[in-house]
């Protein structure tokens, strides 16, 4: 006879985590991260045409679903998506793809996920921009360029550096769609 343990205090662990079925938007938001990163580790650059079809896609997906609570659902997570990355896009640190391809899977996920997304993506994105640095031989460069940024920031304001930005800077560069689909997997995952 199989005894069913309750979860609670002074139980293991429920098994829930590694039993949660990945569904049609987890699919569709992974899809669309792993063809961006082919993309983006190919040309360095992520099509509009991905990211705007992407976001279209979702959004009718929403509705078609949920309704105008799918709508609200979708845009809302656009929205988030575009929202949280904005910053670092117009401080030169970042490309437009990459924030148009949060948006989009913000459309699929919606705003909470979203968040997610974002956060586990800016600490991928530490680890991988460590690993490429060190690589590189750029370890040493990349942390002095970061003191030299804060000190900007504290005396000039939080804007743009022009030696520092995506455009002009001379370091080693990172794909950025690849943090972007490890942030995506591990959401997934932890969902």
């Amino acid at each position: 006879m199989a005894v069913r343990r309750r979860s609670g205090v002074g139980s293991l662990p429920s098994r829930r985590l590694f039993l949660t079925p990945m569904t049609v938007i987890h699919v569709a938001a992974l899809s669309v991260a792993s063809v961006a990163c082919a993309f983006d580790l190919r040309t360095r650059r992520i099509p509009n045409w991905l990211t705007f079809g992407a976001a279209a896609g979702a959004i009718v997906f929403q509705i078609a679903v949920e309704g105008t609570s799918g709508f609200a659902h979708g845009v809302g997570g656009w929205a988030t998506g575009l929202a949280l990355l904005i910053v670092p896009y117009a401080l030169g640190g970042m490309g437009a793809g990459d924030v148009k391809l949060v948006g989009a899977l913000g459309a699929w996920l919606g705003p909470v996920d979203t968040f997610w997304v974002a956060m586990y993506t800016g600490m991928a994105g530490a680890i991988m921009a460590l690993i490429v640095a060190a690589w590189h031989g750029y370890l040493r460069r990349a942390w002095s360029n970061v003191w030299l940024l804060l000190s900007h920031w504290r005396l000039n304001g939080i804007r743009p550096f022009p030696e520092l930005t995506l455009s002009t800077s001379r370091g080693p560069r990172l794909a950025y769609a690849a943090p972007i689909l490890v942030g995506t997997v591990v959401m997934v995952w932890l969902r």
